[in-house]
């Protein structure tokens, strides 16, 4: 089994990026999974993963695991878990309160979509079209996808047809 099978298997943004609507098109496209892979890669360096085990060993240091539930627990992070909380931050600033919740179900958690529509009380099948947009979004704030900017054709813009010209009058013969 190959390494993306076994992650078109884990991930539901890569099952869906193979994935085609009704009309053969693409639900996301290649800078959409991109950037929602640099996501879920920056949530998982900042350590933010719920635990799935339990951990019985003492960690290093007087206190047992004391430190983890007090405030000294940043004084032990790492300063690449720290970045990366921070580029969630802005990756999810960026984002804005309304789009980041399908990122954090989908990106960050791995949540199905059904799970994602049922804790963010979206509309049945609409997750896809939300994290489409979401997507896109933090794609732009990565810098993957360009603002077009628009062509300056001349100093002086009009409504005017491209060969509508307008006619010179002289100036009135004065005696």
């Amino acid at each position: 089994m190959s390494f993306e099978s076994t992650m078109a298997a884990e991930s539901p943004l890569l099952r869906l990026y193979h994935k085609k609507d009704a009309k053969g098109r693409l639900y996301i496209d290649a800078v959409q999974l991109a950037a929602g892979e640099k996501l879920r890669v920056d949530f998982e360096r900042a350590h933010l993963n719920m635990r799935v085990t339990s951990a019985y060993a003492e960690s290093s240091g007087s206190g047992g695991r004391h430190w983890q539930m007090s405030d000294n627990a940043v004084e032990k992070m790492s300063l690449g878990a720290m970045d990366a909380r921070d580029r969630l931050r802005a990756a999810f600033a960026a984002v804005g309160p309304e789009l980041s919740g399908i990122l954090y179900q989908v990106c960050c958690l791995v949540a199905g979509f059904e799970t994602a529509e049922a804790a963010l009380a979206l509309p049945q099948r609409s997750g896809k079209a939300v994290l489409a947009l979401a997507l896109t979004r933090l794609a732009r704030h990565y810098g993957l996808i360009h603002n077009r900017k628009p062509q300056k054709r001349d100093a002086i813009s009009h409504w005017a047809m491209d060969d509508y010209r307008p006619q010179i009058m002289p100036p009135p013969h004065q005696p």
